[in-house]
């Protein structure tokens, strides 16, 4: 790895620079690594926006934009700095909403590969860490995911040390001190925290039929948001025990569960006795159960996310959730239209993942309805919203939950489907439903 103005680094050991000099490094033209989540660097992010105005068409990748990113601010006409994202967050989403963020289509357990396979080496890669161990390893805390691809495939690799951020044992989460060009001082800021919203009584409603369909020794993944944690707080008072985790995003339900002892993991396969993930986001209490527990891994993302990985643990469950479903089964949980809210994560492929599981369930999971500017619509259609992106075919779709019902489209026909995500929907939309299912041959007349 060669450095452009301050000296090639030793082979043995890293340079220690400034944020100043290390944002120097970067050219117009550059493609930029941000990281992923607590790992996007924030030292180095205000001080290559104070070169705003030296630089153009300078690319920056990153995911899971935990706070505001310098580079943006600093450039809100897009003239000098353009951000790709491989998974939106709300603050991405804002971004995206006037034209300064580009998503990046993916299964986020694929993505590793594609640093290794299809996209050329980033000019520059900046992830945060936490401070180098005494055996020279800086670790990626709660955001391996790709970080190990990315420093691989670098041209400069620059580490930003904080000593705010959990410490995590796994595989692939760490990069050593002789593959690291440059290291500069991070702050002493503790890991950025993502409030939890409290449940809405659909989330309850939910989350109660689901923790009914979860066995003792299941192994869980659990998604973002309200809903799934919502199943996470009802589990912990249902009984079940023994229950593990397999799971991209660590979650604060998820921690609760394991400081309540309903997590043990003795009955995995894969990992017994661990809590698997890939990254993690939440409060300062997952933060510092995660931290050094040597009952938590955190590996890269294509060693928890592809489904042959994710059916090695039986009766593997995926809670997932979704904002609209057709009446066929198709779930998109990724977009309105054609904005951009979040990406399709590993949704995809823990559905796949679990279904294959011996004993496998797959839940998706949504409220039956929304309100937009004071009119209330319905979250099962009969079409998807022109635009829309799908992230869960209708092939591979299982479990289907609202506050209204449960149902398994697996083995259905079209018809059949329909009825079944019928029974689900709100009652004052189902007449409607069923008569457009009628009427565009969904249900052929004769049936049911």
């Amino acid at each position: 790895m060669a450095s452009v103005a301050l000296g090639a680094s030793s082979g043995t050991r890293a340079k220690r620079v400034s944020a100043a000099e290390a944002a120097a490094l970067v050219r117009s033209g550059d493609w930029v690594e941000y990281g992923t989540g607590m790992g996007q660097p924030d030292v180095f992010d205000a001080a290559l926006a104070e070169r705003v105005d030296e630089l153009t068409d300078v690319k920056i990748r990153a995911c899971l934009t935990l706070r505001p990113r310098a580079v943006l601010e600093a450039d809100p006409g897009r003239e000098h700095f353009h951000w790709f994202n491989w998974h939106f967050t709300g603050y991405d989403r804002a971004k995206g909403d006037v034209g300064l963020a580009n998503y990046i289509p993916c299964n986020l357990g694929e993505i590793p590969d594609y640093y290794r396979r299809f996209i050329d080496p980033p000019d520059v890669a900046v992830l945060k860490t936490c401070p180098k161990d005494e055996h020279g390893f800086y670790n990626f805390s709660l955001a391996t995911l790709w970080a190990r691809a990315i420093a691989e495939r670098a041209k400069i690799v620059i580490v930003e040390e904080s000593p705010g951020l959990p410490c995590l044992d796994g595989l692939e989460n760490a990069v050593h001190e002789s593959e690291v060009d440059f290291v500069i001082a991070g702050d002493d800021r503790p890991a950025p925290e993502i409030p939890n919203p409290p449940p809405t009584d659909a989330d309850r409603a939910v989350a109660l039929l689901i923790a009914a369909e979860v066995e003792d020794g299941s192994c869980l993944q659990i998604g973002i948001g309200a809903m799934p944690n919502a199943v996470c707080s009802l589990l912990r008072e249902s009984g079940v025990r023994d229950l593990g985790v397999h799971t991209e995003m660590l979650t604060d339900g998820i921690v609760d569960l394991y400081r309540a002892g309903v997590v043990t993991g003795t009955r995995k396969t894969l990992y017994p006795g661990k809590v698997v993930c890939t990254f993690g986001a939440g409060t300062a209490v997952q933060y510092e159960t995660a931290d050094r527990n040597p009952d938590f891994l955190c590996h890269a993302v294509d060693l928890t996310n592809p489904p042959h990985i994710v059916m090695q643990n039986d009766r593997a469950v995926a809670i997932n959730s979704t904002t609209q479903m057709d009446l066929q089964g198709q779930a998109a949980s990724e977009s309105a239209g054609h904005r951009h809210l979040s990406g399709t994560g590993g949704q995809s492929q823990f559905v796949r993942g679990a279904y294959a599981s011996e004993g496998g369930k797959s839940f998706v999971c949504m409220s039956s309805t929304y309100e937009r500017r004071g009119v209330r619509a319905s979250r099962v259609v009969l079409d998807l919203t022109p635009g829309n992106v799908i992230t869960t075919t209708r092939a591979d779709m299982m479990y289907v939950v609202t506050e209204y019902g449960i149902v398994n489209l697996k083995g259905k026909s079209v018809s059949e489907r329909a009825e079944a995500m019928i029974s689900i929907a709100h009652p004052d939309f189902r007449e409607d439903l069923e008569r457009d299912a009628r009427r565009h041959g969904l249900i052929p007349g004769g049936v049911f």
